[in-house]
């Protein structure tokens, strides 16, 4: 894992202020272990790419959006760790429920180490908010980062590994046997794992909450694009990506993210 130390934590690649960096050090200091813990036992039988490294590499996502603004490290650390801490397969009929679950249950594990309680409330939301499924409106800038990081690791070289992973342990085929590229019929991303892309992976740039999250995800379809178009090239099949790029593009939203006055 990243030394919390060391990292950067701005679109600019200049550290963080000293406040906020000493913040994060005391909140590691305090809560690191037995928070990461706590994680790391409850996603135990996680799928391949829910594990305890997911939620790692989330963290380090979030450290690069964060940057000069004023959240509250005390309930968007936790909510970070916690996440996930409920394993639902993805195509499990709970799966629209899993962050409310994850959100529930990160609150009785918080409690059972003597976490303050005033963050509960904010914790909760973001772990709620957090999912693509729930469709949960993300009302707190702590919110908005913590699903911001999380989109961003289903994009780029990682997404793609996290994409195949999971199609795999649930027994997906990688395409459709004649139509590999679903622009004439409806994906069905849970029979191919390549109708993930269209069905959600290339939409997530435009459901970026921060600029810095914008900027990272559209970078990181490049990646899927690339995957997509040498796919295509071994299979021996027309691969449209300017319709795939239209994806991307279509529904574009200003980020909403409260920046500070």
């Amino acid at each position: 894992m990243a030394d919390p130390k060391a990292v950067r934590l701005d679109g600019d690649q200049t550290l963080v202020d000293q406040t906020l960096s000493e913040k994060l050090s005391s909140w590691n200091d305090r809560w690191l272990f037995p928070v990461r813990k706590l994680a790391s036992e409850a996603m135990k039988d996680a799928d391949p790419g829910h594990g305890i490294e997911h939620v790692e590499r989330v963290f380090k996502n979030a450290c690069e959006l964060i940057g000069q603004n004023p959240v509250s490290l005390d309930v968007l650390l936790p909510a970070i760790w916690l996440h996930d801490c409920v394993p639902i397969a993805k195509n499990s009929p709970l799966r629209s429920q899993a962050s409310r679950l994850c959100a529930k249950r990160a609150i009785e594990l918080l409690a059972s180490i003597g976490y303050p309680s005033e963050s509960y409330p904010g914790i909760e939301h973001a772990i709620a908010a957090h999912s693509f499924s729930a469709n949960i409106p993300c009302e707190s800038d702590e919110a908005k980062i913590l699903q911001d990081a999380d989109r961003l690791e289903g994009l780029g070289a990682i997404g793609l590994a996290r994409c195949l992973m999971t199609g795999g342990s649930m027994g997906q085929r990688l395409v459709h046997p004649t139509d590999p590229f679903p622009i004439h019929r409806t994906p069905e991303d849970n029979v191919q794992s390549v109708d993930h892309f269209y069905a959600k992976l290339f939409r997530l740039p435009s459901m970026m909450n921060t600029p810095e999250g914008r900027t990272l995800a559209q970078s990181r379809c490049g990646i899927l694009i690339t995957f997509l178009r040498q796919l295509a090239e071994e299979m021996g099949f027309e691969f449209d990506q300017q319709h795939a790029q239209s994806i991307i593009e279509a529904n574009a939203i200003k980020p909403n993210f409260s920046k500070p006055s």
